[in-house]
């Protein structure tokens, strides 16, 4: 099974780099390496060329193909026909040597599939095994035999009866779901029907009806979201949690925190329209309930944290997105 490894990047030479040198170990190597460059210097093409990686071709973008949803189309277009599985990765991760291994067998494992994500490993809190029979604790989340420490506004969703009512990679009626990192370290691999982009995978024919959208610009805060929700009502996608990378989030290339307040409301109402276009009343005032709580919990840390200002700049960013839903809601 052939397969093409889809890297776009902007601006981080040097995570782009650390990730390459995971990838040139690897137990199964791509055979074909994309480079999609948005970066608006020549760090990046002078880094790859003082570097050697088999099967690598870099492109370097113009204005108006920059940002990530844009370029991982272009890659896509770029890719040879013969590449069965095109895979994508953040240019801040790093693989274990047996990612690809482990990733593409999950295809032969399950021909269904249409898609299939890796697992990274150092976000979230230490998982502790404690079987089958453990009275779990409201502080703490619970999957498939494994607890970890829940985080301070889960927790307060759950006394508010707010929190999610289905599996880590589900969203709910009224969105706000956990996403994978929720799954446990088991070695097993899951169904989903939301996947972390950053670290995931498809097969081509995928791409012969849907592209990644272009409603989300630069950044693409929850373009990963929304491309495996319409991925999912067509077919069946996986996690494998035997597929290990880290993410080690490199703050280059990220938009101001105002801009990202305004992402994570808009886009996310974005998203949960795409999962549910029509939802019914109770789940309306649930999403925004959970919105507007997640916003006073973000205006808290300004008082609580020593990065007050980034904290107020996303807060207000939130508010103004809010505001607007109300005037110019997003249609998928």
């Amino acid at each position: 099974m052939k397969f093409a490894l889809i890297i776009c990047t902007y601006m981080r030479p040097k995570s782009l780099q650390i990730l390459l040198e995971s990838v040139r170990i690897q137990t199964l190597y791509p055979d074909e390496i994309l480079i999609v460059d948005g970066s608006t210097n020549d760090e990046t093409s002078a880094m790859l060329e003082s570097n050697h990686y088999q099967n690598l071709r870099y492109f370097k973008v113009s204005d108006d193909q920059r940002g990530l949803t844009k370029q991982r189309n272009v890659g896509i277009d770029m890719s040879g026909a013969e590449s069965e599985i095109l895979c994508f990765l953040d240019d801040d991760t790093i693989l274990d040597a047996k990612y690809f291994e482990n990733l593409l067998a999950t295809y032969n494992r399950f021909p269904n599939a249409l898609g299939v994500s890796g697992y990274i490993t150092n976000e979230g809190g230490a998982w502790k095994y404690m079987g089958d029979h453990y009275r779990v604790k409201i502080d703490e989340y619970y999957f498939d035999g494994f607890i970890r420490p829940d985080s301070s506004r889960n927790i307060l969703r759950k006394k508010l009866n707010l929190i999610s009512d289905v599996p880590p990679g589900f969203m709910p009626t009224f969105s706000h779901g956990r996403s994978t990192g929720y799954l446990p370290p088991t070695g097993k691999t899951y169904r989903v029907e939301q996947m972390m982009g950053g670290v995931s995978s498809f097969k081509r024919s995928v791409f012969e009806n849907i592209r990644f959208s272009t409603f989300f610009e630069g950044y693409g805060l929850y373009e990963d979201a929304d491309f495996t929700l319409r991925v999912s009502k067509i077919g069946s996608l996986y996690v494998n949690t035997a597929a290990k990378v880290e993410h080690h989030h490199d703050s280059s290339g990220r938009p101001n925190m105002f801009k990202y307040g305004e992402m994570v409301v808009r886009n996310g109402y974005y998203v949960w329209r795409v999962g549910h276009p029509d939802p019914d009343l109770k789940s309306k005032l649930k999403w925004h309930a959970i919105t507007l709580l997640l916003t006073g919990i973000r205006f808290v840390n300004i008082f609580t944290t020593a990065k007050r200002k980034e904290a107020a700049s996303e807060t207000f960013g939130r508010l103004s997105a809010y505001v607007k839903l109300f005037f110019n809601a997003p249609k998928p």
